[in-house]
């Protein structure tokens, strides 16, 4: 998951202006934390089936998670854009 979040920063960021730098790292960093929040909470209830954890629940729980993380890299090949961002300023936004 750490290379998927390098990749998905560098790329909001390399497609922005220098002055819009922090609005997209924040709303970047916000979705980050939502989806990771909503992740455990999602994957916590189909592992909790009843009220303890079984083999079953554990089963469809990660069955679930390797569904949805081969669906995101599959989406994933055609949302990036080719080619490498383009940086506008120097290292930090610095002209």
């Amino acid at each position: 998951m750490g290379a998927v979040f390098v990749t998905a920063t560098t790329t909001a960021l390399g497609l922005i202006a220098p002055h819009e730098a922090g609005l997209a790292s924040g709303i970047v960093n916000t979705f980050h934390e939502l989806g990771g929040s909503f992740g455990v909470a999602i994957v916590s209830t189909l592992a909790l089936t009843p009220t303890t954890p079984t083999p079953d629940g554990l089963t469809t729980a990660y069955t679930h998670c390797t569904l949805t993380a081969t669906t995101a890299a599959l989406t994933s090949l055609f949302l990036i854009p080719r080619g490498r961002p383009h940086l506008t300023g120097g290292p930090h936004g610095v002209h």
